[in-house]
């Protein structure tokens, strides 16, 4: 529930374990209904590729509106790792109520839903179409359901580790905030926030469902092909279609320039990561590696540019398979290819943090062996794509048969075991390696080595109180173009741009220290608690039938 980044906060240092989400996100596929393609709407969000670059926001969670998910996937919707990013006085509010009225309230959704079938499969021998009979639980059977219980809880669970404790967008976040209280508070925040998707989006998912049963749960490829688009299914226009359907057109537009606007936030977050990781951790060490020499501010500025200019046509290039992938769940696409990718980030995150013996090789060889793994699983969920309902799964068993959620499970142990072993057989790290980079370690206030290396090129700390002499001397004259160009690749040598760079160096350092309000910490452990014993009550109560 968005805790972890409690440790990212001073595991910034020498052990930084990111991961980049490299495609557009997939749900843009609920505007089909409005009239666009994807290729239409990866134009409109690619058309200001820089904007938002280098902004952090100081609520450090996850932004975006994902569609409601129906059908067998729609109360697991819920562990999509993302939360509304306009959670109060949101038009959902008012979409949910007239949701809900439409097929007689939450008992009535219960009811209808069950009955939620397709003309075709009425008056076909055809079971396609039929709402599973545990539709309404969360924690299904281990072995013969679609969300096992098991794999949920034990496999899922390392992809969400991996994108609160290590993604990019959620370390940068929580890097940008004041303070360490800060930081926790907008991931308690955050955690809060992760409940409220159950109401706003997959409920009225579900009454979608219960509206339009001929459209969002179409049970062959011509009547899919004739509702969406897409001959796979198309539980994704669920959300869009109620729009379109329920809401009065004052709203309609009002809700698709919220969903526009939040997903072209999500959008810049991504690309903002990948830009980072690109520059920082590849460019950089390249240049230095085969050139001897360091890039400067602005060459990486502009490499940045480019990178997300190369990564906003990859992703248009990627819709067609996207389309096609899972039968048209795109949720169960996005889970399925974490699950191939993200365990090996959790467990040498989890190793580090925990286990002091843990070493640069044994972190290496275990990311490669699990990362290999993980992607012949992901070639082979490519090839041997899940058919939809109509067709025979013909998939070989490695494939059909093992769930991605227990193959999460496998491919963390593996991962972990590889990262011991060679960590045993090479040698331990130095003991300036460990200060603040271990949960042991983290009130360590010893001096590392390599602290801030990456900045040695920035005048010290202690001159930060000489900024105002700095400011009047007189600056060097740019042409309009040069100006121009400075200010597109966010560079600023000026005396006010290096005196907000060391401003932000002293941040990381408070940031970094640990240091808190005791009546803060006592308010955000007692809330921790709360969430913690939530979470647990929340799943038994939508998976016991009876209970609501």
């Amino acid at each position: 529930m968005g805790l972890c980044p409690y440790r990212t906060v001073f595991h910034f240092g020498t052990r930084r374990w990111t991961s980049v989400l490299m495609s557009l996100q997939p749900w843009h596929c609920q505007w089909l209904l409005s009239g666009w393609t994807l290729y239409d709407l990866a134009a409109v969000m690619s058309s200001n590729p820089t904007d938002g670059m280098g902004v952090s926001t100081s609520l450090h969670c996850k932004r975006g509106i994902h569609p409601p998910r129906v059908h067998e996937e729609a109360l697991w919707g819920t562990e999509d790792p993302s939360i509304p990013r306009h959670v109060v006085a949101h038009p959902l509010h008012l979409h949910k109520d007239l949701s809900l009225v439409k097929v007689g309230g939450y008992e009535g959704l219960k009811e209808k839903y069950m009955e939620a079938i397709p003309e075709e499969t009425l008056y076909s021998n055809s079971t396609c179409g039929i709402p599973r009979s545990d539709s309404w639980q969360m924690l299904r059977d281990p072995v013969n359901s679609d969300i096992p219980w098991a794999g949920f809880i034990f496999g899922q669970t390392w992809s969400t580790l991996w994108y609160w404790c290590a993604d990019q967008m959620i370390v940068q976040r929580t890097l940008s905030a004041k303070s360490l209280s800060h930081a926790q508070g907008g991931c308690l925040f955050a955690g809060y926030a992760k409940f409220l998707p159950v109401f706003l989006m997959v409920l009225p998912g579900m009454v979608s469902r219960v509206l339009y049963p001929n459209e969002v749960a179409c049970a062959s490829a011509e009547t899919c092909m004739a509702a969406c688009g897409n001959p796979s299914g198309c539980s994704n226009i669920a959300y869009p279609r109620l729009v379109m359907g329920i809401m009065p057109v004052g709203l309609r537009g009002l809700m698709m320039a919220a969903m526009v606007a939040a997903l072209m936030s999500d959008l810049t977050s991504i690309f903002n990561s990948v830009s980072t990781l690109f520059t920082m951790d590849i460019w950089k060490f390249m240049r230095v590696k085969f050139s001897s020499k360091n890039p400067s501010v602005r060459e990486l500025m502009i490499v940045g540019r480019l990178v997300v200019v190369v990564m906003i046509g990859v992703s248009i290039l990627w819709i067609p398979i996207v389309e096609q992938m899972q039968g048209g769940q795109l949720l169960i696409y996005k889970v399925a290819f974490e699950a191939a990718l993200a365990p090996p980030v959790a467990a040498v995150y989890l190793v580090a943090i925990l286990w002091p013996r843990s070493n640069e090789k044994g972190c290496f060889f275990g990311m490669m062996a699990g990362f290999m793994v993980g992607v012949v699983r992901m070639i082979l969920n490519l090839i041997y794509q899940a058919p939809p309902c109509w067709e025979e799964d013909t998939r070989p068993a490695f494939i059909g048969k093992l769930h991605f959620t227990y193959f999460a499970l496998i491919l963390f142990v593996l991962t972990v075991i590889v990262d011991v072993v060679v960590s045993l057989l090479t040698q331990p790290p130095q003991p300036y390696q460990l200060i603040r980079t271990t949960w042991w370690s983290r009130y360590n206030r010893d001096p590392r080595e390599d602290d801030f290396e990456d900045d040695k090129e920035e005048i010290e700390l202690q001159e930060v109180g000489e900024v105002v002499a700095e400011e009047e001397a007189p600056r060097e004259w740019k042409s309009l173009a040069r100006r121009g160009y400075d200010w597109f690749c966010g560079y600023d040598d000026s005396s006010l741009g290096q005196a907000k760079a060391r401003e932000h160096r002293v941040h990381l350092r408070e940031v970094t220290a640990l240091k808190q309000d005791p009546r803060a910490k006592i308010f955000l452990n007692t809330n921790l608690v709360i969430i913690l014993l939530i979470t647990p009550t929340f799943l038994v109560i939508f998976s016991i039938p009876g209970l609501i």
